[in-house]
């Protein structure tokens, strides 16, 4: 693979396949729950539930941190990706417990797409700014989404 074109998204790889591997100890958790309890404790239901939600917002976290990333930075959207890794692992952590306990990993997520989505539609709109009138104002925005992902840190 080129060179230029691997810098460009190696970190959104990175979190990509970290996002894998989490998967997988989700799945994992589901599949010993199972067999410890053949499937008929609640405890199993909550698993397999958080599992699902988890897995019913991977396809839109994906798009949108890799739109984030290609059409406007790899590293805030990196960045944001771990953390959505972060409350995904906090929702689902919480949901093996009492239901209302994954409810601020499952805020904190909503609020890492949110994130991602605007960035990518800026991303976008620059685009458009510089293909139809010439102005170009990427690095201005790099330099506010490298800033205000930090604020993601903030609970």
């Amino acid at each position: 693979m080129d060179e230029v074109i691997m810098e460009n998204i190696f970190l959104l790889v990175l979190v990509t396949l970290l996002s894998v591997v989490q998967n997988a100890f989700f799945a994992q958790k589901v599949e010993k729950e199972c067999k410890t309890h053949d499937g008929k404790k609640p405890a199993f239901e909550r698993l397999s539930c958080a599992n699902r939600n988890c897995m019913d917002a991977y396809p839109t976290f994906l798009a949108v941190m890799w739109c984030a990333g290609i059409c406007l930075s790899q590293a805030p959207a990196a960045f944001a990706g771990v953390m959505y890794l972060v409350a995904r692992q906090k929702y689902f952590v919480g949901y093996m417990g009492q239901t209302c306990q994954s409810t601020p990993g499952f805020l904190f997520g909503k609020r890492v797409l949110f994130f991602l989505s605007l960035m990518c539609v800026v991303g976008i709109v620059n685009y458009l700014l510089v293909t139809y009138l010439g102005s170009d104002y990427k690095e201005y925005i790099q330099t506010i989404t490298k800033a205000a992902s930090t604020l993601l840190l903030i609970p």
